[in-house]
């Protein structure tokens, strides 16, 4: 028997190489002399470049950038895979959330301008092909900060250069593009479909988290507005409406505009460069998982990603997650198997979160049980 364990991360408690590792060691614990292969999955968020490591091999390439504000110097990185010449920008390690107290969160001045320092520096490492993952970040500049870093001037009425961070946008005039283009193709990875402006925009659906109070959303959604509408006159690219632009504050909005991007699912991309679909040849089963396993989880998610790879090599599907909020008959029409969850009827969050390792094993347990050897399950009665 072959069981493929992918699973994401576990958010607030495991990274998706522990959990996939706890899953497989409790399989191989319930069912000797079982093939486990362990392929982590990530859909462009926090994490993936640790799952790509992992996953796919790569070597992280440390850098010194700026940080989400633009007095902080952070140590950051990519992912440098030799063999296609292509990196994994992470734009958390540069620009991200985590990397600012509470207090610290203003997307008036946070800045994509580290994540550009990083794109540059993995094409002057020899990359022509970058992963661009932008979950976890703290910024709501359009991605205008990572083109400053890429050589663009971005100039008021006055023909001065504006400063880093989403206040500035609102004075944006005039684009003016760095003389030698981006030599490397870019691909951003998404699990959102928000445009960049209006009430499913970046500012309004991702601004309060970062720090914006209701008049900080306004403003930003007003200077997102103006940088579409500058973009659209001066450079051709319509990216107000384009939906996945206002993921990571506009970064790939900016992206699409400034470096000639396509935006792509993040699981997409990261199954094909784990090369999950090999992994899952002749499987019985794929187990994979997340934190909450609940209606999102079958449309652009992990879960629905590794799942559409199961069936079509004629594996069975299962879930282990912290929660199941689906109905069996929801998750078995949608084509899987069997969904477990960690957490018992009536427990805790908090404990949940504490004790995660040994409720995920539990669960890993007790799906071996249950389906992959039954027949005990019935002698024990």
């Amino acid at each position: 028997m072959k069981i493929v364990v992918a699973l994401d991360s576990f958010k607030g408690s495991l990274t998706a190489v522990q959990a996939c590792d706890m899953v497989a060691h409790a399989i191989r614990s319930a069912v000797p002399g079982v093939e486990v292969v362990t392929k982590p999955m990530a859909d462009g968020g926090e994490g993936t470049a640790s799952v790509l490591m992992a996953a796919a091999g790569g070597q992280w390439i440390r850098r010194m950038v700026t940080g989400p504000l633009p007095d902080m110097e952070v140590e950051a990185g990519f992912v440098w895979m030799p063999d296609s010449n292509t990196a994994l920008v992470e734009m958390a390690t540069a620009s991200g959330l985590p990397l600012l107290r509470p207090e610290q969160r203003n997307p008036l001045k946070t800045t994509t301008y580290g994540t550009g320092q990083l794109i540059r520096m993995a094409v002057d490492h020899g990359a022509k092909h970058i992963l661009l993952a932008i979950g976890g970040s703290a910024t709501v500049d359009g991605g205008v900060g990572a083109a400053m870093a890429l050589g663009w001037k971005f100039l008021t009425k006055e023909k001065r250069e504006i400063d880093f961070g989403g206040d500035q946008l609102r004075n944006v005039d005039r684009i003016v593009a760095p003389p030698d283009p981006l030599d490397a193709t870019v691909e951003v990875l998404c699990d959102v479909d928000n445009p960049l402006c209006g009430e499913h925009g970046a500012a309004r659906v991702y601004g309060p988290q970062k720090g914006a109070t209701p008049e900080m959303v306004e403003q930003l959604d007003a200077g997102l507005t103006r940088l579409a509408r500058v973009v659209k006159e001066q450079l051709g690219r319509d990216i107000a409406c384009l939906p996945g632009a206002g993921a990571a504050g506009g970064l790939a909005a900016g992206a699409v505009a400034f470096m000639n991007a396509r935006l792509v699912p993040g699981i997409d991309a990261i199954m094909s460069q784990t090369r999950l679909a090999e992994a899952v040849s002749g499987a019985d089963w794929v187990v994979t998982g997340e934190g909450s396993f609940d209606e999102q989880s079958l449309h652009g998610k992990v879960v629905s990603g590794v799942m559409r790879v199961a069936r079509a090599a004629g594996a069975k599907a299962a879930v282990c997650a912290g929660q199941v909020r689906l109905e069996p008959g929801t998750y078995r029409q949608a084509g899987i198997e069997a969904a477990v969850a960690c957490m018992e009827r009536g427990m805790e969050l908090d404990y949940a979160l504490a004790h995660s390792a040994e409720l995920l094993d539990c669960a890993a347990r007790r799906f071996a049980r249950d389906y992959l050897c039954p027949q005990r399950r019935d002698a024990a009665g």
